[in-house]
């Protein structure tokens, strides 16, 4: 993934997710979809200099991962602070604003946190490895 453009890809990337997590007002529903993007684009960028369009699914792998390390990391900065909130007994989890998707404060609070932490940046990357993998069976068949 070395080239003259790599750093404005790398750049531009950087810029669009930490705008799509902007407008998703920090659930990261928008970097998950730009993972599709990213991943049908990124075959180019990391093709070696040799042979253009066919990249080994080791560098697709790693720049997924990096990626989608960015999201983790602007996500442990958004939502990270929250979690002592967990400890706190004045804490007002049931009107913190998040979805009560297991239907009590304490553990719903914990499911959010994981699924914004954890589980966003994991579907980031198997959209971006996803979208990888449908160009190059695309290309390999025209």
């Amino acid at each position: 993934m070395r080239g003259p453009g790599t750093a404005r890809y790398v750049l531009a990337y950087l810029a669009a997710d930490t705008l799509c997590v902007g407008a998703g007002m920090g659930v990261p529903i928008f970097p998950i979809l730009l993972g599709f993007v990213v991943g049908w684009l990124l075959p180019r960028v990391v093709a070696p200099a040799g042979s253009p369009g066919h990249p080994t699914r080791r560098a697709i792998l790693r720049a997924a991962f990096l990626a989608s390390f960015y999201t983790f990391l602007l996500m442990l900065i958004i939502w990270g602070p929250t979690i002592p909130m967990l400890w706190d007994q004045e804490a007002d989890l049931a009107n913190f604003g998040i979805p009560m998707i297991l239907y009590e404060a304490k553990a719903s609070f914990i499911g959010w946190e994981v699924l914004m932490i954890a589980i966003s940046p994991f579907l980031q990357l198997l959209a971006i490895v996803f979208g990888a993998d449908v160009r190059l069976v695309r290309s390999e068949t025209s």
